[in-house]
């Protein structure tokens, strides 16, 4: 069953953050990733506000366990440690 990344950003070193993400698209594709959502304006409705949010829809929760834990994705990850504040959760679909 599908699967997405939702994850909240606000980042505090864009040159930092930037190398990031542009390692981790091709990384996120490798696992059957693809960017719904990146950015783009938001309203927050309730909670704590973040700059920007992200939605990745993935084949099943498996792969994009697999993809966040993959080696190639913690390296890229370790770009972006100090640059930005995130959180991630992995959401099934119905």
């Amino acid at each position: 069953m599908t699967a997405y990344w939702v994850a909240h950003v606000n980042v505090h070193d864009e040159a930092a953050y930037g190398e990031y993400a542009r390692r981790a698209g091709p990384i996120l594709e490798q696992f059957g990733g693809r960017i719904l959502a990146r950015g783009g304006r938001t309203v927050t409705l309730e909670g704590r506000r973040f700059e920007r949010n992200v939605i990745v829809e993935f084949p099943d929760v498996e792969a994009a366990e697999a993809c966040y834990n993959s080696p190639e994705y913690q390296a890229a990850c370790a770009l972006q440690k100090g640059a930005a504040e995130r959180d991630i959760a992995i959401i099934e679909g119905v």
